[in-house]
């Protein structure tokens, strides 16, 4: 090999993003959400019905919301997500999902305590959504604000197993879908005009994409808008769904006509040609359940900007996804972690981070490629 391949292939090789994870804070048992409130502190989760304050150098020991006595926490159910509004930092309001002592689905708003910034107004509460859920499973349970300042809302397909109602293909039932609502209109919320099924009799308007089993953690890329969905299969694959941020919205994603890319039911003929299918699938040899995540924006790890991460749930892989012009996905695998990754969340800069369901602990996603052989060689 001549020294330009040599070159070239170090350059190679250096644009391959490693990462590590670095410990932030433990004591988070049944972590399943983190994000931020448009500064320097993170918000985590807990299932049983807490959200606890990282504000930067420590976990604080009284929570910023306590809804245990309004949730039921089992397997799938519980305190799901938080989010804060765009203009939180002057209104004071945010929105949580979690399943009511009835096993329902409930979107709750929220406000900020006038007196302490770290704890919430608990008298605040108003219901604005209830979704009836026939099983305990497939919640879904993500919130998130888009750029087009809307509340994005994702729902499983209501639980058992092989969606035996058919609903996530149903435009009349909000049940396997992604919901998207103004809640600066209305009473409790508006329907956005553009929203793709307003005015379809039978439909409901609040629905913006369907065929969805249980999309656990959906995140927008924050540099270009582009939403970024997993979405937990049923017993072979499990898979990622991508819409770009110029979509008019109205996407099937396939369930439970397809698994990822394979016919479900029916076994055969399935796609008439108007699914979108997943942008990465991968089957239950590496992996049970896919856990959402972010694609990197921080600027910590240069070498990891544009990289969509995101994980499994049983077997504690970290993938990472590099969407291409042409708009297929090179998947990487980045790390083995020894835990369940329950949920991926990024701070204000966009530094990524991840959740040990099992033990609590918030870390931090790091690039730690090693030294090159050339530097290694410099330091001796």
């Amino acid at each position: 090999m001549n020294v330009l391949a040599l070159v070239l292939a170090a350059v190679v090789t250096q644009a391959e993003p490693t990462v590590a994870l670095q410990p932030v804070t433990d004591g988070l048992d049944n972590l399943v959400s983190i994000t931020h409130a448009h500064d320097n502190r993170l918000f985590i989760t807990q299932q049983f019905g807490l959200v606890r304050i990282y504000d930067g150098t420590r976990l604080l020991p009284d929570p910023f919301l306590d809804v245990r006595h309004l949730v039921t926490s089992n397997g799938e159910q519980g305190l799901l997500s938080i989010a804060f509004h765009p203009d939180y930092a002057a209104n004071g309001l945010f929105y949580v999902n979690y399943t009511n002592l009835a096993g329902h689905t409930v979107i709750a708003r929220y406000s900020v305590s006038p007196q302490n910034p770290n704890r919430a107004n608990a008298s605040s509460a108003v219901p604005i959504l209830t979704i009836n859920q026939p099983f305990a499973n497939h919640n879904g349970g993500q919130l998130q604000f888009g750029k087009d300042g809307y509340l994005y809302i994702g729902m499983g397909d209501g639980g058992s197993g092989g969606d035996p109602d058919n609903r996530a293909q149903n435009l009349g039932d909000l049940l396997g879908k992604m919901l998207r609502i103004d809640v600066n209109s209305g009473s409790p919320y508006a329907i956005p005009p553009s929203n793709p099924f307003v005015g379809q009799t039978g439909a409901r308007p609040e629905i913006w994409s369907l065929g969805l089993r249980n999309p656990w953690r959906f995140s927008f890329d924050r540099f270009t808008g582009d939403l970024w969905t997993a979405d937990v299969g049923q017993g072979q694959w499990e898979e990622i769904n991508f819409q770009p941020a110029t979509s008019i919205g109205g996407e099937n994603y396939g369930w439970r006509r397809m698994e990822g890319t394979h016919c479900f039911n029916p076994s055969t003929n399935c796609n008439t040609g108007n699914l979108v299918l997943p942008v990465i699938e991968y089957n239950h040899n590496v992996g049970c359940s896919v856990t959402g995540g972010y694609v990197y924006r921080g600027s910590r790890y240069p070498r990891l900007n544009g990289t969509y991460l995101y994980g499994d749930f049983c077997s504690g892989r970290i993938w990472g996804g590099t969407r291409n012009a042409n708009g297929t996905v090179t998947v990487r695998d980045l790390l083995d972690a020894p835990f369940n990754i329950s949920t991926f969340g990024e701070d204000a800069n966009g530094e990524v981070y991840v959740g040990d369901y099992g033990n609590g602990i918030l870390y931090r996603i790091t690039d730690a490629r090693p030294l090159s052989p050339r530097r290694r060689a410099v330091r001796k």
